[in-house]
């Protein structure tokens, strides 16, 4: 007897002609969204591959298929998330750029999947250097390239001068944000704080 590991297991349907190696974007997404859950029910260490075809609804080897291992999955689903949603602001001033990063940002954090695994991950981080290092280029990479779109844009303006320390830059820029969900996690900023933030940054910025 044949079996279709990739098929969600849902009543005996006729499986579909396309080839094995084909990967469904609708398994793909179903496991990506039990990633989320199930870290959030049992955490990093407690949670493992059945636990997540289990909530699924699909075969062990349909991960497997997608992810060497668990560490692999999340890392993939983690360093999505980090540039998801996060666009490269084109409001017309650094500030602006700052302010509308902020926002999206600090919407992605209060999440309370986010403010439940972030905290996870670091801690698994702490004991595992693997996990560490793996982890913060996850959600570096992420960043990276919006702050280097918004220095870069600053730049053009003007508003920033050439050849800007890019790697102190990413830190000015990403680091607030994180340091309040991850560290004190308290990802709720008080009102004002934003503006504040943003106007803060983008002078630490024409300061380099």
């Amino acid at each position: 007897m044949t079996t279709n590991a990739d098929q969600p297991k849902t009543p005996a349907r006729r499986r579909a002609p396309a080839g094995a190696a084909v990967l469904r974007e609708d398994v793909t997404e179903a496991i990506r969204v039990a990633v989320f859950e199930e870290l959030a029910a049992v955490g990093y260490a407690r949670m493992s591959i059945e636990g997540i075809a289990r909530r699924a609804g699909v075969g062990k080897t349909a991960v497997y298929r997608r992810w060497r291992s668990k560490l692999h999955l999340v890392l993939d689903v983690v360093s999505a998330v980090a540039v998801m949603g996060l666009p490269v602001p084109d409001t017309g001033s650094l500030q602006g750029d700052l302010r509308l990063l902020y926002e999206v940002t600090a919407r992605a954090l209060r999440h309370p999947l986010a403010s439940q695994i972030l905290p996870d991950l670091q801690a698994e981080a702490a004991r595992s250097p693997e996990i560490a290092e793996a982890v913060q280029k996850a959600l570096r990479d992420g960043q990276a390239s919006v702050a280097s779109g918004i220095v870069m844009a600053a730049e053009k303006r003007g508003e920033v001068r050439p050849g800007i320390d890019e790697e102190l830059a990413l830190d000015l820029i990403s680091g607030p944000l994180y340091w309040r969900s991850v560290v004190i996690r308290s990802p709720k900023v008080p009102k004002g704080y934003l503006d504040a933030l943003s106007r803060a940054t983008a002078h630490a910025l024409k300061a380099l």
